[in-house]
């Protein structure tokens, strides 16, 4: 079951398709998916979480928690909508394709994908690209 929260105006777009495509997303990497929920938050909100949960006192647009139990998926995904919109203009993307990268990106991380090396941030970036093109194929926009 996949649940969005949303402690902001920020609403999401097609939500039901964005389920759907979680769910491909847990198939294409042998992983039943569980209970996901993700919340919409502001840097505020996010950036305590990360204080007190990481020990990390700077701002970042996603923090995963993990609940995974062996093959099911399991966790909250905690997307900073500020930091969204700021990267969406510094990478010049689109502000709904930056936030379903950081809903792909947080997912990635409970299918255990890492990113603190290199080589770990070429992987998960080329696992965001490939599921966003499935994405693009079932939004209308």
């Amino acid at each position: 079951m996949i649940d969005f929260n949303y402690q902001t105006k920020f609403r999401l777009k097609q939500s039901k398709k964005i389920k759907s495509w979680l769910e491909e997303i847990c198939i294409c990497e042998k992983k039943e998916l569980g209970e996901l929920c993700i919340v919409f938050c502001n840097d505020e909100m996010l950036l305590n979480y990360n204080k007190k949960y990481l020990k990390h006192d700077t701002l970042t647009d996603v923090i995963t928690f993990d609940y995974c139990v062996k093959d099911k998926v399991s966790g909250d995904i905690l997307i900073s909508t500020e930091r969204v919109k700021e990267n969406s203009k510094i990478y010049n993307e689109n502000y709904f394709d930056e936030v379903n990268r950081v809903i792909a990106h947080g997912l990635l991380h409970l299918l255990g994908f890492k990113d603190k090396k290199e080589d770990q941030k070429k992987i998960i970036r080329k696992k965001e690209n490939y599921y966003l093109k499935k994405l693009n194929k079932l939004i209308i926009r």
